[in-house]
């Protein structure tokens, strides 16, 4: 085959990482927002919920946690396309990542929760306090501190979990390097690249994360 059939690596094609970048980005942030806030009510619900919706919830949760995320995102996204309801690629993956990221807080929220022991729950009820102010200036603060580097481990991987969503053809930094290793054939310098862009993502959420949690040891 002639050589000159592929391209050599360019400024354009770095641009064209950069922008698949925002875009895992931009899926990631709204996956782990949405995620976490619908897994800390899930956690919730699974320490303080009787046991029959204990054990539906965390029924249901074990399916998510346990199917792998690339099964969900291509079953899902097909699910949508067959009931008439087709979606950008977009709004497939972050649903799909959501959902994911949801079932795995909820471990981590659920932990947290428990890891306030009864006493010291009982002791702000003595006080005066109602179940709901327990919970906010009690539990919460408490619990959720504890279990902090968990999500943030959670967070990393969703943001190298959304890899996956380039399975259902939205165009993040694997899809990109893909395209342009079929362009360029110089797969290492594009790996080189992905990664240098993963770690500019993934570096400031860790230095953020252990930041914050000697702020609250102080």
């Amino acid at each position: 085959m002639n050589g000159s059939v592929f391209t050599a690596l360019d400024w354009g094609d770095v641009f064209f990482l950069g922008e698949a970048a925002l875009r895992t980005v931009q899926i990631s942030v709204i996956a782990i927002i949405v995620g976490s806030l619908l897994g800390v009510l899930l956690g919730w619900t699974l320490a303080a919920g009787g046991w029959l919706v204990r054990l539906s919830t965390s029924g249901v949760l074990d399916v998510f946690r346990s199917v792998p995320l690339l099964i969900q995102l291509i079953l899902f996204d097909s699910f949508v396309a067959i009931a008439g309801y087709p979606m950008q690629a977009f709004w497939s993956g972050t649903i799909v990542l959501s959902v994911y990221c949801a079932a795995l807080v909820a471990m981590v929220a659920r932990a947290g929760i428990e890891n306030v022991g009864r006493d010291m729950q009982r002791a702000s009820r003595s006080l005066g306090m109602s179940y709901l102010q327990t919970m906010r200036h009690v539990v919460w603060p408490i619990g959720l501190r504890t279990v902090f580097p968990s999500w943030i481990g959670v967070s990393l991987s969703i943001v190298k979990d959304s890899a996956l969503v380039s399975a259902i053809g939205y165009i993040e930094l694997l899809r990109a390097s893909q395209i342009l290793n079929t362009k360029t054939q110089e797969s290492f310098k594009i790996m080189l690249l992905v990664g240098l862009f993963y770690f500019l993502i993934s570096y400031p959420i860790s230095r953020w994360g252990d930041r914050l949690e000697r702020r609250w040891k102080k």
